[in-house]
């Protein structure tokens, strides 16, 4: 609809001009209200700047001419910005030089919806899965593994209270080598008496999962435990160790004829992984030197005591500070942990429900995944001759085993050191639970090894390679730790499948050479594709392993 505009002498201009109706936008309605007065035909109109009067802000009470100058500042500002928010009618938008969240270069880190779309997922596999069983079977799961966890259930509690039992003979050892100055001491006879008992303790514990003729679950779960408490045990008894030698040092500078006047040794931190010598310019020279005595008592004073100040040696020797450690989510001793102020229950459940929730998902991806394709290359196997056939067979499996195995390497993680790790730093209050890094982001195995498993990694720099590599230099000691850590993987392996084969001690060992390919100049600047490297070779080599473990 259109009409024509009436002039006041009663004549037509002869426009067309569109009825004036309602504006939907609230700065056009703002703007019509303020000239619906000024126009004679109620049109909207244009707008034309005035000169303000200089003595009112428009809509705000008036300014006097003798206001201040930041008054009158003030006013202008807010006038200004009424006047640009007048103009701008339609909705702008504003353009500025961005990049996207996924790119490499934003700071945008939050990705926790993707992180709810991944358990989503499997709750959409596990269902699924059930819905499948329940069509073909009756019943909605698989009973194979399920029934594993029930076999000799009672035996497996009573041989793991007992091995925790027997770890707190540490303590008493120790109090014993404090106390001793003769061959006793923790310098002379001490640290070989205890790792005798480690080594000794281990081999035991190990032996009784065959002896008994435990399911491969039940073994799992008493071996893992097992090498988390032989690390605890470890730690514990060397830290103290050190103290109870530093503390006679500084017992012994009462009267400093004769004693050791050695800069103290600070054993490793987080802070100060490889540890240090304090002071280690200062030299006394003489029995004589107070400046030089008073620093080194302040050393050795201050390496028995806590970094929060809280503790100090010997007052950690008690049978609470030991079970409490034993329950930290930890494998490096200190006289004392940062602590949360109370639990969070709400945290604390959640987390006991995610474990089972991974563990339930965990048995179904074996139930429905691994082992069916595991059985039927068994017997695939079984029946061929010809060596091509058996490497086809093999590749078929290692493709199969693929995705099951990355999902199964995810939901582990998740469960040890989100869930389980997390739990118990809930129970303890502790404070720290930086239990992993970005590990997803690695591009070569040494940054894996360092962001994947912190507590083990803080545990072998500290008590492997940090003591190491003073006596044998820095390459060596790097192969010690790795050499160490592949026993360790070659166990568990062993133990699972009941076959020493060294698959995984050989492929951990040839992390080392990949790692120096992969810190050449060419190679590491390419980011992106070390990355899909890791990733690959990560996966690939979960499935191979186990192939090769299984079927050979």
């Amino acid at each position: 609809m259109s009409s024509t505009t009436v002039e006041p002498n009663g004549s037509h201009d002869n426009i067309l001009r569109p009825r004036p109706r309602k504006p939907q936008h609230t700065q056009v309605a703002e703007l019509v209200r303020e000239h619906s007065g000024g126009s004679a035909n109620g049109h909207l109109e244009p707008h034309y700047d005035e000169t303000a009067s200089g003595a009112t802000s428009g809509r705000s009470t008036p300014v006097p001419e003798n206001a201040p100058e930041s008054t009158k500042a003030l006013s202008s500002a807010r006038k200004q910005v009424r006047a640009e928010q007048r103009r701008r009618i339609f909705p702008t938008i504003e353009y500025a030089s961005r990049v996207s969240h996924f790119d490499p270069e934003s700071d945008y880190r939050d990705f926790h919806g993707f992180f709810n779309l991944f358990w989503i997922g499997l709750a959409i596999m596990g269902i699924t899965s059930m819905l499948r069983n329940y069509k073909d079977t009756g019943y909605p799961l698989r009973v194979q593994i399920w029934t594993l966890f029930t076999v000799k259930l009672w035996h497996l509690a009573i041989a793991d209270f007992l091995m925790v039992a027997s770890t707190t003979v540490t303590l008493p050892l120790h109090k014993t080598f404090r106390v001793s100055d003769g061959a006793l001491t923790w310098k002379k006879g001490g640290m070989a008496i205890q790792s005798i008992y480690q080594v000794v303790w281990l081999a035991f514990w190990v032996a009784v999962p065959f002896i008994l003729s435990w399911t491969w679950t039940s073994q799992v779960f008493l071996l893992l435990h097992t090498m988390v408490l032989l690390m605890k045990m470890h730690s514990y008894a060397f830290y103290n160790g050190h103290l109870s030698e530093t503390k006679k040092r500084l017992r012994a500078l009462d009267e400093p004829h004769g004693a050791s006047k050695a800069p103290a040794y600070n054993y490793p931190t987080v802070e100060k992984p490889m540890g240090e010598l304090a002071h280690e310019d200062l030299k006394v020279d003489s029995d004589n030197d107070d400046e030089g005595l008073s620093q080194l008592r302040d050393d050795l004073a201050r390496e028995l005591t806590s970094p929060i100040g809280n503790v100090t040696y010997p007052r950690n020797l008690s049978w609470s500070n030991y079970m409490d450690y034993l329950l930290c989510p930890t494998l490096c001793y200190e006289l004392e942990y940062p602590r949360n102020t109370s639990i969070n229950w709400t945290s604390l459940i959640a987390k006991v429900v995610a474990t089972f929730g991974c563990i339930f998902l965990l048995t179904i991806i074996s139930e429905e995944f691994i082992l069916p394709v595991l059985q039927e290359s068994t017997t695939r196997l079984d029946k061929s001759s010809a060596m091509l056939e058996t490497l086809l067979i093999l590749a078929e499996t290692i493709s199969w085993l693929l995705f099951p195995f990355m999902l199964t390497f995810l939901l582990v993680f998740l469960v040890i050191f989100e869930y389980v790790l997390g739990a118990f730093g809930e129970i303890t209050r502790f404070a720290d639970r930086h239990f992993y890094s970005d590990w997803w982001n690695s591009t070569d195995w040494m940054e894996f090894s360092r962001e994947w498993n912190v507590p083990v990694y803080s545990f072998l720099r500290r008590h492997v390679y940090a003591t190491s590599k003073p006596s044998i230099g820095r390459n060596m000691a790097t192969l010690i730790t790795f050499l160490i850590s592949a026993v360790g993987h070659e166990i568990v392996m062993a133990c699972i499948t009941k076959k020493l084969r060294g698959y995984g001690f050989i492929c951990q060992m040839l992390q080392l050479p990949i790692v120096m390919l992969q810190r050449t100049r060419w190679v590491r600047a390419h980011k992106t594709a070390n990355n899909v490297l890791f990733w690959c070779s990560m996966i690939m080599g979960l499935s191979l392993i186990c192939s090769l473990y299984v079927l050979v």
